[in-house]
């Protein structure tokens, strides 16, 4: 018959001591319902501040992007983003959220940090008002690169 001795019983106490240690590393979180929490994707740029809308002046004519502007598409103009970026801008008021493409320089108004199109004000709720309180937020890297109504502009 089998007799452990001391050394079997502090092997024994080693390898269960690592094995917790060691699953308490693997340990994966879940949301309660057996679901893996994903990390949700970091900012790369933010803004907070005044956020106006554009359009009947502005539809059919051409952006900065070279694209033709319509009032109705979810674009907006921005003093320094890259033209083709896509931000998400939340109304701080109302906490609603809408997605944009950045196809247009502006706005020139003192104070303000982007220019929406009609339909992206009116999904915000800020085009009776005018103007509202938001934060712009880009989660894709935000590559530098000069924009095509430059390259227009120099001849390149």
């Amino acid at each position: 018959m089998f007799k452990p001795g001391k050394f079997f019983y502090h092997g024994l106490q080693a390898v269960l001591i690592c094995s917790l240690v060691l699953s308490g590393c693997a340990r994966e979180e879940t949301d309660g319902q057996g679901k893996k929490n994903q990390d949700a994707p970091r900012s790369t740029y933010q803004e907070v501040g005044e956020a106006s809308w554009y359009g009947p002046g502005f539809h059919g004519r051409e952006t900065a992007s070279g694209e033709i502007f319509d009032q109705g598409k979810m674009t907006a103009a921005h003093p320094s983003l890259p033209l083709g970026t896509e931000v998400e801008v939340t109304n701080l008021e109302n906490r609603k959220k809408v997605e944009v493409e950045i196809t247009d320089r502006g706005p020139y108004a003192k104070d303000r940090v982007i220019d929406l199109s009609r339909e992206a004000a009116k999904k915000l709720d800020i085009k009776e008002d005018g103007v509202g309180k938001v934060r712009i937020e880009a989660t894709e890297p935000i590559r530098q690169s000069p924009s095509s109504k430059a390259g227009k502009e120099t001849g390149e």
